[in-house]
């Protein structure tokens, strides 16, 4: 009886992790795709902010955000992201706020400073998009971070095209891998029902 529950649980263990390197490898592929095209709205993700400052990440995704409104992909750009343990500032309103220094209209900027986490940040967009009746976007995040953003959004219902801000160099192929290998942890959690 052990032996057999034992095997069991070893062959569920094999097709996990088998499901985990699969979706790893899809997250890895749609890395480096940038599918931008015309869209109703350009939902830019959260990253880390100091003081009220963009953090070098946060200001290259806002960056690549603002090249695709001034070629004129979208009328709006949706800044995403809570406080993050900041008590004055939020991601979100980070975002709004560079933006607007570098002469986006405050009318064409939506933040939406809510959300602790990626999911709760994209269930916060989600819902200001439906409400504003805009079926489309163009996320805007780190390449690995893509393929997990758009299959939360889509399954709200909107038509979401990746569009990866430019890469830094800076991570190693073996830092790459394991954060696709995350990013497919956090898949599988959603497709669970745990968001993270």
């Amino acid at each position: 009886m052990k032996r057999a529950l034992a095997g069991t649980l070893g062959l569920l263990l094999i097709l996990l992790l088998g499901y985990l390197f699969y979706v790893a490898e899809q997250i890895e592929k749609q890395s480096t795709i940038d599918e931008a095209r015309p869209a109703d709205v350009i939902v830019v993700l959260g990253a880390a902010e100091y003081r009220g400052k963009p953090s070098p990440v946060l200001r290259a995704r806002l960056n690549h955000a603002l090249l695709l409104y001034l070629k004129g992909l979208a009328p709006y750009i949706m800044t995403t992201g809570g406080a993050g343990g900041d008590p004055e500032f939020t991601e979100g309103e980070v975002g709004r706020a560079y933006l607007t220094e570098h002469g986006v209209r405050s009318e064409a900027i939506i933040a939406d400073p809510e959300g602790a986490t990626t999911a709760e940040s994209l269930g916060a967009a989600a819902e200001t998009m439906h409400r504003m009746g805009l079926h489309s976007c163009i996320v805007v995040s780190d390449g690995y971070h893509i393929y997990r953003v758009k299959r939360l959004l889509q399954a709200q219902d909107i038509q979401v095209y990746g569009s990866p801000r430019p890469a830094s160099g800076s991570l190693s192929p073996r830092q790459l891998r394991w954060l696709y290998f995350r990013q497919a942890l956090g898949f599988a959690l959603w497709q669970a029902g745990i968001n993270i």
